[in-house]
């Protein structure tokens, strides 16, 4: 239903406020489409997306009920649609709330109950996920903003796997101006996200053509002087030597500096295969490859940059050089005499890159001759952004736009301080906005008169994104910048080229959309047709990845870390002596562990560290039937599996730099775990302990045996991040379950309520156990009466036999012997 108001129409329907949302035809006909089922909506930039989004939301919270969740990629982004949903529902301001990392998790987790719209970052809503804070059962409608961003690890498929699985009521909104380059993509963004429609609109549809303005592109070549290029060529120099060590090698035929970054990656891969074979020459090629990568970030800084960006960079190279741990490359890197002549010419270098000069003139035509009112610049490089604001600050009201991470260097901004600028802009306060890539993607800024590109990116969507700053309520206008005869000219090319395509794709995705929605009916058809097939549950139970190399009993490792039992076999390092009133313990062969540690249909609780998100590994368990995660920022160790056994995980990488960098943090972290639990782990991650790096074998071993037998830890081989899963369920499973432990993180900061530290103390007496402890203070009120209990008066405590009260009283009564 619409309203008219003057010359326009407004949309009236439930929960929608009146007045607000102008009616667009087409923005209609998507939402009705996207109101029956999943869908992908293509717009192009600027027409409103967010609008047809909301008009999902509103229809289903009136019939349905429950919560709307929209997910975006950066915060000013989330920022930017919660105004708008406050705005254009009748929905109260306090029930569309922001999530973000900026509010604490306990917050969250409270709010989620009383709100009606969540906007949130991905991240965020993984981590709630993952840590048990929130539950999609009732999210009625899940929006996906910049869905492009739907593969490989990123966060909207895990929240698209869990909403699909928890949900009574799914339907997924998933919204781009630029879903993927090609059909292949498309078709992987709506596999991942769980999409069965597809709904476009492109400019050359009636509907859409009316709220459309032209967006002109012009690409200004300048010229580089000839000291930026004598300093450009004393730096390929460099690189041209270095590639012909890697001539000799064997894994390049050319000497080229400017070769693509997908040879140079070819050449990686090469290199990696000689140290896969304990090829000594591997090693030598890896570090000129990382010398080269820098040499070439030198290269396109003072080739499409500025010097002042340049000078920066080597600035910070001369540090990392400096520093203890640092890499031969960039020792090399500082100490060649080329470049420190490089450098030496860029620290005298005083006129200005041709190209600031020529956005001083572009922004002077726009504002002062043309009288335009706001341009964008936007640029690859923070320091670039940085010198550029100040530049231009000299003759225009200039601020920047940056993400929040330090980084190169520079300060980031705020979350509150990107608001604040992007409203400041908005409002007219000052004319030219200097951005990074954050301001690319979605953002709400006003229409402004010239977008300008400091240089071309690489890909067609970020092309995309920039230029529809522009254009959305008048003409517009882009301006790219191209240094010639550089990487600049490469990066236009291969952008125009994607461009050009993604448009194509998106003309022809339209006219494709029922042969699209039909392949993707019958991969799920496949699919289901696969699950039905394996639905005898049963699996693969091969397990001798998992292997032990060392155990609490002070065994050490064997010669071979790898080759010492099979991972379940090497559990039986976690048997205990649970009493449960009889004299004797459970049989704790291999055999009767591994049966053990089957699940008997009770949920298991493993606490993961927040820093391990990024390993996904706590990810793969949140999903898995029986298992409850719990993120903590923990003290000690990666994963806690019950009262007496916590994990540090390592990958191979990182386990051979402790050896090779001097970095001890591994044995202080273990040295800590050992301090705090009975039966620390460490698990080794991944392939190649004793061939991916140039360490010497016994060095490998000797730390292997420290850990062991210094630590006293127990030392566990996966193959990869699954493996690891796999192991920390098994173990988890094997702890809670068969010997009924609870789960209890120790650790010098943690904040215990006073009966926590009471069982932690009775507890730890003879490794009892926090259900045990429980048992006994329960029964003697204190830990005081629990110490000078009699062996009588153990006995008469429910779970406790003759064994667990004979090991109370032993080390109760004992004297006191220095183990030295």
């Amino acid at each position: 239903m619409a309203t008219a108001s003057g010359d326009a129409e407004y949309i009236e329907g439930p929960l929608l406020a009146e007045g607000l949302l102008e009616k667009r035809r087409y923005q209609l006909r998507l939402a009705e489409t996207a109101r029956s089922d999943h869908t992908l909506v293509c717009l192009p930039t600027g027409l409103g997306k967010t609008a047809v989004s909301l008009l999902v939301t509103a229809h289903r919270l009136s019939e349905r009920g429950g919560t709307s969740l929209l997910l975006a990629p950066t915060k000013p982004l989330v920022q930017q649609h919660a105004a708008f949903y406050r705005d254009a529902l009748t929905v109260p301001d306090d029930e569309v709330v922001v999530f973000t990392g900026d509010v604490r998790p306990e917050d969250r987790a409270e709010l989620w109950e009383s709100s009606r719209v969540v906007c949130a970052t991905p991240q965020v809503i993984e981590n709630d996920l993952v840590g048990n804070r929130v539950s999609l059962s009732d999210v009625t409608h899940v929006t996906f903003d910049e869905c492009h961003r739907a593969t490989g690890n990123y966060a909207y498929n895990y929240i698209a796997d869990r909403y699909h699985a928890d949900a009574d009521e799914p339907l997924v909104t998933a919204m781009s101006a630029s879903p993927g380059g090609d059909k292949s993509e498309i078709l992987t963004v709506c596999d991942n996200l769980g999409l069965r429609e597809v709904a476009v609109m492109t400019e050359d549809d009636a509907d859409v053509a009316e709220h459309t303005y032209r967006t002109d592109v012009e690409w200004e070549r300048v010229e580089l002087p000839e000291a930026v290029i004598e300093i450009r060529d004393a730096l390929n120099d460099v690189i041209a030597e270095r590639l012909g060590t890697l001539r000799e090698l064997g894994v390049t035929n050319s000497t080229d500096p400017n070769m693509s970054q997908s040879q140079l990656n070819a050449m990686r891969a090469k290199l990696q295969e000689l140290i896969n074979n304990d090829d000594g020459d591997g090693y030598k090629g890896m570090s000129a490859h990382a010398e080269i990568m820098k040499l070439r970030r030198a290269v396109e800084l003072v080739e499409t940059q500025s010097v002042e960006s340049l000078r920066r960079y080597f600035e910070r190279q001369r540090e990392d050089a400096r520093s203890s741990g640092a890499s031969k490359a960039s020792q090399r890197f500082v100490s060649d005499r080329r470049v420190t002549e490089a450098m030496r010419r860029a620290e005298h270098f005083e006129d200005l890159h041709p190209k600031f000069r020529r956005t001083r003139i572009l922004l002077a035509q726009t504002l002062g001759i043309e009288n335009g009112e706001r341009v964008i610049v936007f640029t690859e490089s923070r320091d670039t952004a940085e010198t550029l604001t100040e530049f231009l600050g000299e003759h225009f009201q200039t601020r920047r736009f940056v993400g929040q991470g330090d980084k190169e260097g520079s300060d980031g901004m705020t979350q509150t301080e990107q608001k604040e600028t992007l409203d400041a802009f908005r409002a007219g306060e000052f004319e030219v906005l200097v951005s990074t890539s954050v301001a690319e993607e979605g953002l709400d800024v006003p229409d402004v008169d010239l977008v300008l590109f400091y240089e071309p990116v690489p890909k067609g969507i970020r092309s995309i994104q920039r230029k529809g700053r522009t254009g959305r309520a008048s003409d517009g206008r882009v301006v790219v910048l191209l240094a010639e005869d550089t990487r600049d000219e490469a990066f236009f090319w291969m952008s125009r080229n994607e461009e050009q395509r993604m448009e194509e794709e998106l003309r022809k995705l339209k006219s494709l959309e029922g042969e699209i929605e039909a392949e993707i009916a019958e991969q799920t058809d496949l699919e289901a047709f696969d699950g039905a097939d394996d639905a005898d549950g049963t699996a693969d139970a091969d397990a001798a990845d998992d292997t032990a190399t060392g155990s609490d009993s002070g065994t050490g490792p064997t010669g071979e870390a790898d080759t010492s039992g099979s991972g379940q076999a090497g559990l039986a390092d976690f048997a205990g002596d649970v009493d449960a009133g009889a004299d004797t313990a459970p049989d704790r062969s291999a055999d009767a562990t591994v049966a053990e540690a089957e699940p008997d249909g009770e949920t298991v609780e493993i606490v993961a560290d927040q820093r391990e998100l990024d390993s996904h590994i706590a990810r793969d368990l949140s999903t898995r039937e029986g298992i409850e995660t719990r993120l903590e920022t923990l003290d000690v160790g990666d994963y806690v599996l019950s009262d007496r056994v916590v994990v540090e995980r390592k990958a191979v990488d990182d386990f051979l730099e402790t050896l090779v960098g001097g970095d001890r943090s591994l044995f202080e972290q273990v040295g800590a775990a050992a301090r705090h639990y009975a039966r620390p782990v460490v698990v080794v991650e991944g392939d190649g302990l004793y061939g991916s790096r140039n360490v010497h074998p016994n060095a490998i071993r000797g730390a292997l045996a420290s850990l062991a037998v210094d630590f006293g830890a127990s030392v566990l081989r996966t193959e990869d991040a699954d493996g690891t899963a796999d192991l920390l369920e098994v173990i988890a499973t094997r702890e809670q379950n068969a010997d009924d432990r609870a789960v209890s993180v120790h650790g010098e900061k943690g904040g215990k309520t006073l009966a926590e530290q009471q069982e932690y103390v009775v507890g730890s007496v003879a490794e009892v156990g926090p259900v045990t402890a429980r048992a006994l203070l329960e029964h003697f009120g204190s830990v005081e009466r629990v110490m000078s209990a009699d062996e009588d008066d153990l006995l008469a405590v429910d779970g406790v036999g003759e064994v667990t009260a004979d090991r109370i009283r032993t080390v109760t009564a004992s004297e006191y012997a220095d183990r030295g």
